[in-house]
């Protein structure tokens, strides 16, 4: 009696995960059938959203269905980032993934890293740059790393959350200039574009925000830019000096953005969504709409954007060891 009764649970379940295994793959074929929520982690305005919205309009065309952008802003990243993780692994809910995710586990603010996700494909990556007001008297970098060094505590930057993308990269310049960090205190803000109107406002003296971040305000006259951290001029204000050329400096850094999703989303879902990532950062809309913003483009599949996560976590690691952010 006991044996048949095990026989037939045995049957039943083989039975039940071959009708699972059967309707997985129709649910991915049929996907989407219904809208897509694409949570941003970062404010309106700033580079992460605009990124975020060409790419979810791109979808759209693709699967079919409406791509809705959602900006989950708080934290330091850490409210829209939990938010794409702790949403059902089904394929309406994605995101836009920032390189804070590789940073704010070293903080402390999130034990969440890139292995919490489900990789879709990378889209960007934009060096920072150093942005003041219009009026501010530096003539260049220089002049106010100076102004910084003599003045320890009398200026203060922002442009994200504490420790975000972008506090690193200035953090990481004084470093390597061989000046305390903390001569520079940081506001923090819910991207680039509040820290920008705080700068502009008087709030804050330096925003080391995107140079894309900044276009708005230095085309109509209320910023100006210092250098970029990046190895080559950018191609949107080509006579904004990289940091090597204007102080000597190697130090770099870049802010990337990339698509995830849930973890634990179906393969065949994961598939069906990267190629469509992957045609709308090829299409020449997507490369248009990112020149003329002066967005830098770049992609890597799931298998990519996975090891690519690894590595800029580690490395981040290391840079926020070396300038006293790791708790």
């Amino acid at each position: 009696m006991f044996n048949r009764s095990r026989r037939t649970l045995v049957a039943s379940a083989v039975a039940g995960l071959a009708c699972f295994a059967a309707a997985l793959p129709a649910a991915a074929q049929n996907y989407p059938t219904r809208p897509i929520t694409m949570i941003v982690p970062w404010g309106a305005g700033g580079g992460t959203d605009a990124v975020a919205r060409i790419v979810a309009s791109l979808l759209e065309k693709d699967l079919g269905q409406p791509v809705t952008v959602v900006n989950r802003t708080g934290g330091s990243g850490v409210v829209g980032h939990a938010a794409i993780a702790s949403a059902p692994a089904d394929g309406y809910t994605i995101g836009l993934a920032t390189v804070e995710i590789g940073m704010m586990h070293w903080q402390g603010l999130t034990p969440l890293t890139g292995a919490s996700y489900t990789p879709i494909g990378l889209v960007n990556a934009d060096p920072a740059g150093i942005q003041v007001r219009a009026d501010a008297p530096y003539k260049n970098v220089n002049d106010l790393l100076a102004a910084i060094k003599a003045n320890p505590g009398k200026f203060k930057a922002s442009g994200t959350g504490q420790g975000g993308i972008w506090h690193l990269a200035i953090a990481g310049l004084l470093l390597d200039q061989k000046i305390d960090p903390a001569a520079l205190p940081w506001v923090p803000s819910n991207g680039a574009a509040p820290g920008l109107q705080d700068m502009v406002a008087g709030g804050v003296e330096v925003a080391p925000v995107s140079l894309p971040e900044a276009r708005s305000l230095i085309d109509a006259g209320k910023v100006k830019s210092l250098a970029i951290m990046d190895a080559k001029p950018s191609t949107l204000y080509p006579n904004v000096p990289t940091l090597k050329s204007a102080t000597g400096s190697n130090w770099t850094m870049a802010a990337w953005r990339g698509v995830l999703a849930p973890k634990g989303l179906p393969a065949p879902i994961q598939t069906k969504l990267a190629d469509a990532v992957r045609k709308a950062v090829a299409s020449k809309e997507y490369n248009d709409f990112m020149t003329s913003r002066g967005l830098g483009v770049i992609y890597g599949g799931p298998d990519d954007m996975a090891k690519f996560m690894a590595k800029s976590d580690a490395e981040m690691g290391v840079t926020m060891k070396a300038v006293g952010l790791v708790k």
